[in-house]
């Protein structure tokens, strides 16, 4: 995988990014964007992306608005963080894509499935914390004390990724914290309209997926398979193996 970082400025934020095949000289198949979550940064899918590049797939990496290499913006909607993704497709020329999303990349990832579904090929989730359908519900996730495998997944990745901590916009995380309180509706209305084949991957303790919530999801957009995985929130990571075994041949060629 190539380190030349690229930006590309759009009206409210620059986003940088890694493009395998920045000359444009690769395979005629789909490329792979590989969306990482809240705190990291696009080194997190490094070893994920040798191996595609290895097999011949063009990988492109951004990093997200106020984190990594990319710049801090005033606003943090959940949407906007797929708006970023689908203004990247766009400006690049992409025409069919696989997308990966970790976390909050799989709220960016979906958001582009959802907006824009003849442009995604194949559609990965890793662990995205699912939102609220209505105001009737608990929200579990921000009510209680982080577990022990939350807190070695946040302090295991400052240790090994400092620069992406220190470049966090930590401006975002009450706006998150407010996106996950409050119902959204509007996304589970979205869901049916994916058309991509979709794999869902859901870890185990640890993980911040509520199982009957996507129960729902996997019910609601038409072509969906759910892979459960024994580690916390981070499998690419820390159950990388298991990871590249299950999603490889679900991207193909």
């Amino acid at each position: 995988m190539v380190e030349t970082v690229s930006r590309v400025a759009f009206d409210d934020v620059s986003i940088a990014y890694r493009d395998s095949d920045a000359a444009g000289h690769g395979s005629n198949d789909a490329p792979v964007m590989l969306v990482h979550g809240m705190g990291g940064d696009g080194h997190t899918w490094d070893r994920f992306a040798a191996e595609l590049v290895r097999q011949g797939r063009r990988v492109i990496i951004p990093d997200l608005r106020g984190h990594g290499r990319s710049g801090h913006a005033d606003s943090y909607r959940f949407p906007e963080f797929g708006a970023d993704v689908l203004r990247l497709c766009d400006r690049l020329g992409l025409v069919r894509v696989d997308l990966v999303g970790h976390s909050l990349g799989g709220y960016a990832v979906s958001w582009v499935a959802m907006e824009r579904p003849e442009l995604v090929r194949r559609l990965v989730i890793e662990e995205q914390p699912l939102p609220l359908r209505s105001g009737d519900e608990q929200m579990t996730l921000t009510r209680r004390l982080p577990s022990l495998p939350e807190l070695w997944h946040a302090t295991s990745s400052l240790v090994r990724h400092p620069r992406a901590v220190l470049a966090f916009d930590r401006a975002m995380t009450g706006t998150a914290l407010e996106q996950f309180r409050k119902p959204l509706p509007e996304w589970w209305e979205g869901l049916p309209g994916i058309t991509a084949p979709t794999l869902f991957l859901r870890g185990g303790p640890g993980g911040m997926v509520d199982p009957a919530k996507l129960e729902l999801l996997r019910t609601a957009v038409p072509e969906c398979t759910v892979r459960v995985f024994s580690s916390g929130h981070s499998i690419h990571r820390d159950r990388y193996p298991e990871f590249a075994s299950t999603v490889l041949p679900f991207l193909g060629h």
